[in-house]
């Protein structure tokens, strides 16, 4: 095997390693309300979340495959070392994150990773401003979009079954709470495991092992498979912020944030935005929590869940940006 093709090899399993954390890390998005309402258990809400994951990317495209690809930095601001680096950012971030226990951004995280990286390569004119001003925008837009879709679901679930008995709503919405979970999992592979994808194709194109920029069917199912073990392996430390922390939740709220986390990821897919999962569904709990009072809702900790949403994309850019001047060095 040659230098450059150990080194193509060597970047393509760092990203299918961040594939795998992202999983990992976000776990707790996709099965969080299900395992704190007590549906599930968490070894079985974890194999269920994974398959529809891995399902997800034959699903729903790839158009945010093609966003994070294109439209965050320039393809000539890019290389086997950007891209080491811009990923290397994004797992630091994801780690430590992991292990505080909060719920941020994987999402946020590679595209702060790309950032930083290209901008320690080429400077300011390797971002392109257009894509990441989206981005940026879509961290206010998904969690309020989710808190938004979350309360009126709520309140609309509320007054369909007012006046049947509270056992019989409890007993239908845990069955309900299977369908809801399963497609908040298919929304959340879908939009998380494209990201990966794009970074890998951009590597694919700019090394020219391809000779235009497209998803290679190979990339889709490897990615598919990295995300979706990694949901297996799981995130129990985020697992019990969001699904017990925030708010406490029944079948019925937890059904209703699930819902309106994947209407909130399918509209986002569909339209090729990479908007975080994690927002997302935390929105949408904090929207359900604040049907019963506002004080249902812990909102210290939704409070230090968006300072760490904030801190981010920068955070992780400078990671990304560390690594880079770091491995420069020591390569002279």
């Amino acid at each position: 095997m040659s230098h450059d093709t150990s080194i193509l090899v060597f970047v393509i399993g760092l990203a299918l390693v961040f594939d795998f954390l992202n999983g990992f890390h976000d776990a707790a998005n996709s099965i969080a309300t299900v395992v704190s309402t007590r549906v599930l258990t968490p070894g079985i809400a974890v194999i269920w979340a994974a398959f529809f994951n891995f399902i997800a990317v034959f699903v729903l495209g790839v158009a945010v495959a093609k966003m994070v690809g294109k439209g965050i930095v320039l393809p000539e601001a890019v290389n086997n070392h950007v891209l080491a680096s811009a990923l290397t950012g994004a797992i630091l971030w994801n780690l430590l994150t992991w292990w505080l226990g909060l719920p941020t951004s994987s999402s946020h995280a590679l595209i702060g990773g790309l950032v930083g990286a290209a901008l320690a390569y080429k400077g300011p004119g390797a971002v392109i401003m257009p894509g990441l001003t989206k981005t940026a925008i879509f961290i206010v837009v998904a969690p309020v979009v989710g808190l938004v879709l979350g309360f009126f679901n709520m309140i609309a679930v509320s007054w369909i079954f007012r006046r049947a008995h509270p056992g019989r709503v409890d007993h239908l919405f845990r069955k309900m709470q299977l369908v809801s979970a399963a497609l908040y999992s298919l929304g959340h592979g879908g939009n998380d495991a494209q990201k990966t994808m794009g970074v890998i194709a951009l590597l694919l194109f700019t090394t020219g092992q391809i000779d235009h920029f497209y998803i290679p069917q190979w990339v889709v199912i490897i990615c598919g498979i990295a995300i979706a073990l990694g949901t297996l392996t799981g995130g129990w430390r985020i697992v019990h912020t969001l699904g017990a922390r925030v708010t406490k939740l029944r079948p019925v709220g937890g059904f209703c944030a699930e819902t309106a986390g994947a209407i909130s990821l399918f509209g986002a897919t569909h339209l090729g935005i990479p908007v975080s999962t994690t927002h997302t569904i935390t929105g949408a709990i904090v929207g359900v929590g604040a049907t019963q009072r506002l004080s249902a809702v812990r909102w210290g900790v939704a409070g230090r869940i968006v300072w760490a949403w904030v801190l981010t994309i920068p955070a992780s850019a400078f990671m990304a940006a560390l690594a880079f001047y770091v491995t420069s060095r020591l390569n002279g």
